[in-house]
């Protein structure tokens, strides 16, 4: 499998190997190859026998590049995820990763607007934001989306948000 697997996935599986093993964040390799020299949001994804291990990742860019976004958001799925305890070198042969690569958001103006299997949403109240990926195994509405990224931004699904739509590329 991991002879298939796209570039973007096999620098986020092999920075979580890297770390898991040796304690060492993976560097770089010069030269950047094109699609990894934008800049972009994204998320890193890790499940373990199907089931969720860590999900981390940014809206904006944080990083210079994607290659270094993708190199941040996998150490961080893999080891500040707080619902999980950080990957150890025994699982890494269980993992499975996959990197979204997020589109830029747009403001909407109802939830009609989103369709949970082709937007992600981003709920936003004051500093308080929350998001959910798109094409999530489980959420089949737009009102399930926009709740639990309410929950996960700490508001009451009855509180008014500003809401945004973003699509993604999913690479696995």
């Amino acid at each position: 499998m991991a002879e298939k697997e796209h570039d973007f996935v096999k620098l986020a599986r092999e920075t979580v190997e890297e770390y898991a093993l040796t304690g060492k964040i993976k560097e770089v390799k010069e030269p950047i190859p094109p699609a990894l020299k934008k800049k972009a949001g994204v998320f890193v994804s890790i499940k373990k026998e199907g089931k969720l291990r860590g999900c981390i990742g940014t809206i904006q860019p944080t990083e210079e590049n994607i290659a270094r976004e993708i190199i941040s958001n996998a150490l961080s799925a893999a080891n500040r995820d707080p619902r999980f305890p950080p990957v150890r070198p025994d699982e890494l042969s269980k993992l499975e990763y996959s990197v979204d690569i997020l589109g830029e958001p747009e403001e909407i103006d109802s939830i009609e607007e989103l369709d949970p299997q082709k937007y992600g949403v981003i709920v936003e109240k004051g500093y308080r934001r929350g998001l959910l990926l798109p094409d999530l195994e489980g959420i089949a509405t737009a009102e399930e989306q926009v709740v639990i990224a309410k929950r996960k931004a700490g508001l009451s699904p009855e509180e008014e948000v500003k809401l945004y739509r973003f699509q993604v590329k999913r690479y696995k």
